[in-house]
């Protein structure tokens, strides 16, 4: 079953009189459960697909049906409600309060809900378990390495138990020790609580993680790969 269904996606922009498109009547369906990898060349739409599928931009045309709701025919207030409900953000660059503790940092999303300050606690220190920082939970940013302020800000991303999350080269500030952590926390995301991940990524040994990489060039899809099931060992 598709989470995510898009028909025939244009993308425009005007920089003055000139009229950009960025996106080329893109087709794409992920299946619930996936974790997608986007990749290409600088300008080649990546990351405005990634806006696009996330709710932070809306299309020109065509369609985006995510858990069968059209988002592109939403108000931009109902598009902000949506995002809130549904959608987890992890950005290349943490954005976390630098005032704020981690577990006040993951909470922040609680905020826009009618929950308890008990419950969004306690909701905070479990997505803090689950990406094994429970212990820095009382830390500031300043505190915590850059691999952990990213653990800090999927813990955020998730707090919410939202249907997708979206991942603009999450790994991308970081030495290769704590890219390879961050990117084995979110295989877990993906294969043991079921998460569905998009992620855009430059970067080929990332997004070897995900379930299935597709190439965008100058707005269009490229090439597919999927990740291959193993082979059946034959009985003897």
């Amino acid at each position: 079953m598709s989470l995510v269904e898009i028909r025939g996606v244009t993308k425009t922009y005007r920089r003055g009189s000139e009229r950009i498109e960025v996106l080329h009547g893109v087709d794409l369906d992920i299946p619930q459960g996936e974790f997608l990898a986007l990749m290409g060349p600088s300008g080649s739409g990546k990351t405005t697909l990634l806006n696009l599928i996330g709710g932070l931009d809306t299309p020109t045309g065509g369609q985006i049906v995510i858990g069968g709701q059209r988002i592109d025919q939403l108000s931009s207030r109902e598009l902000a409600r949506w995002r809130a409900a549904h959608v987890g953000f992890v950005f290349q660059f943490y954005n976390l309060m630098p005032v704020l503790s981690a577990q006040r940092n993951v909470e922040l999303p609680l905020l826009l809900t009618s929950l308890s300050a008990a419950e969004r606690r306690r909701r905070a220190i479990i997505a803090l378990t689950l990406v094994g920082l429970a212990d820095r939970a009382r830390h500031k940013p300043r505190e915590l390495s850059g691999g952990q302020e990213q653990r800090v800000a999927i813990a955020r991303a998730i707090v919410s138990d939202p249907k997708i999350l979206v991942a603009d080269e999450p790994t991308g500030d970081l030495d290769a020790k704590s890219a390879e952590e961050i990117l084995k926390l979110m295989e877990t995301l993906n294969k043991d609580f079921k998460k569905t991940i998009v992620m855009v990524t430059h970067d080929p040994r990332a997004a070897a993680h995900g379930t299935r990489r597709m190439v965008l060039d100058k707005g269009r899809f490229v090439t597919e790969e999927h990740d291959e099931e193993p082979d059946e060992v034959p009985v003897r």
